[in-house]
């Protein structure tokens, strides 16, 4: 059996690690967050080209468009635009189509059909859009042909291509419309089967101004630019992290050892359907359990709406991340706790119970010391994946910095937003946190189970020096070993221990099955319930 040292203190020790769990994750869910630098910085939005007159001084990439109409009417397939942007490019299926504002041109000295000036802002274009693509495609893919113009609209059936286009809402954008429709485009288009978003992959637009009139970044150590990189990061995601990781545990460690103990009690049919029910959150994709959530819980429900008529709000909010959280951390601890349980010596417990132990006492007084090792890993394992938790709770919390933005969520928007950096920084922060994990897993229960290489080792010793002939000369050397360590080592140690703590009875308990006092003995030669239960004399 899986032997543990059963006494007043380890089953103290026990119950003592739960209640500081429950008092830091308290401490943690009410503590106020503390004020962290905010913000990343954007990827370069300035260029220039030696030798050129010009250069770049704004960029901005819009991977997608909008065919919304504006108040009520059509209005293409559109980019929206940067204030005073005044170079338009537009990755079309066919090429690569650059406007540039004549008066712009003028100013900043870039003549547009000059094949040299063409080559420099091609560079700088390239350049800026490799930065903000995301991962995505580039415009350096694409070699020939690139289409410069000056003119606000460029024809390249069927579609007609509209730049720097003041909207109804005052902003400035990039139209793709049918061609040849100047007023009906939208319904030109639907007519002839035509998708307007089909006719630009994405879009770029920029600010050319004169080289003298960009403003470069000074340039910086690299203890400048690391101290500056650091203090750009927004750390909230870490703290909503471990605040949402730490109140999950505490109700997933609560409900997971109660429903482990109350389903080992159950008959095999139940068993198997509420193990079923327990288990099936660990293995259903994170991104199917938010979607469950939101249809338990979402406001158009009937639950969700009766919760909005008591005041209480959980989509979209904190609470919502402890939630999804809790659901992917809690069949850790309970399969954990489960396999704990059901590993121990049913016989103990029978004997547990002939000295009229309460299922209660049974629960806090043996199995949880004994089975405590796995549940401290199974712990640690849920608390690593409630922190790891995206799917589930992006479906059903969202993404608000400082409020339901974890770091998973984090690492995936700063990918988006452009910031492989910071990405690549959270990435590191949570491979560090995985290792430490797993390294405090191994420590504890290398050190939990240490009896049990001990009493593997002894007994090999013993037998070996026996089996090589030299009786006298194999007990000189195991001459440590008592007879029952050379059989058990110290796990037959630790059972002894239990049971001698199973027998601790005060003396009305004694008096009550008609034997004095201390009659009962754990000395090799005398019985006890335990050893009866072996001998099928007292068990159930």
């Amino acid at each position: 059996m899986s032997a543990w040292r059963i006494d007043t203190a380890d089953a103290r020790a026990a119950w003592l690690a739960v209640v500081v769990a429950v008092i830091m994750a308290a401490c943690v869910a009410l503590w106020p967050a503390p004020v962290m630098a905010s913000g990343a910085a954007d990827p370069a939005v300035t260029a220039t080209q030696e030798g050129a007159a010009f250069g770049i001084d704004g960029f901005e990439r819009n991977a997608k468009g909008t065919a919304r109409a504006m108040d009520g009417q059509p209005a293409g397939y559109r980019f929206p635009l940067l204030d005073d942007s005044n170079v338009v490019v537009v990755r079309t299926p066919a090429n690569v189509l650059v406007h540039v504002d004549a008066d712009a041109a003028q100013a900043a000295g870039f003549d547009c059909e000059d094949a040299d000036d063409q080559a420099a802002l091609r560079r700088m274009l390239c350049d800026l859009d490799a930065a903000h693509s995301m991962g995505g495609a580039v415009l350096s893919d694409v070699e020939d042909p690139w289409l410069f113009t000056v003119e606000p609209d460029y024809v390249q059936a069927p579609y007609r291509y509209r730049f720097c286009v003041a909207g109804e809402d005052g902003d400035a954008y990039a139209v793709v419309d049918a061609a040849g429709q100047a007023d009906a485009a939208d319904a030109a288009a639907a007519a002839d089967d035509i998708d307007l978003g089909d006719g630009a992959l994405w879009s770029d637009d920029a600010r050319l101004v004169a080289a003298d009139q960009v403003s470069l970044a000074a340039e910086s150590t690299w203890l400048e630019g690391l101290v500056a990189f650091f203090a750009r990061i927004d750390y909230r995601p870490l703290w909503v992290s471990i605040k949402t990781a730490g109140v999950a545990l505490a109700v997933s460690f609560a409900l997971g050892l109660l429903a482990a103990w109350r389903t080992m009690g159950t008959t095999s049919r139940i068993k198997g359907v509420l193990d079923s029910v327990f288990t099936i959150p660990m293995v259903l994709p994170p991104t199917v359990c938010g979607f469950l959530l939101l249809m338990v819980f979402g406001q158009s429900t009937a639950v969700g709406r009766w919760l909005i008529d008591h005041g209480v709000s959980l989509v979209f909010t904190w609470s919502a991340a402890v939630i999804s959280a809790i659901v992917v951390s809690f069949p850790l601890v309970y399969r954990t706790a489960l396999g704990a349980f059901e590993a121990l010596d049913s016989q103990m417990l029978d004997a547990a119970r002939t000295l009229g132990w309460s299922e209660w006492r049974i629960f806090h007084s043996l199995m949880l010391p004994l089975g405590w090792p796995s549940i401290a890993a199974g712990t640690v394992l849920a608390f690593a994946r409630a922190m790891g938790e995206f799917g589930c709770t992006l479906f059903f919390a969202g993404n608000y910095a400082g409020i339901t933005q974890t770091i998973p969520i984090a690492i995936y928007f700063e990918w988006m937003g452009g910031d492989t950096d910071v990405a690549l920084f959270w990435v590191l922060v949570v491979i560090a946190f995985s290792f430490l994990v797993i390294l405090f897993i191994n420590l504890y229960t290398a050190r939990s189970q240490a009896y049990r290489s001990r009493g593997y080792i002894k007994g090999r010793a013993a037998a070996d020096a026996l089996h090589v002939g030299s009786r006298v000369q194999g007990v000189q050397d195991a001459a440590f070993l008592d007879d029952d360590e050379a059989a058990g080592g110290d796990a037959l140690r630790i059972d002894r221990d239990a049971l001698r703590e199973l027998m601790r009875t005060d003396a009305a308990v004694c008096a009550a099955v008609g034997a004095p006092t201390g009659a009962v003995s754990t000395g090799r030669g005398s019985s006890s319930p335990s050893s009866a239960t072996r001998d099928g004399k007292g068990g159930r």
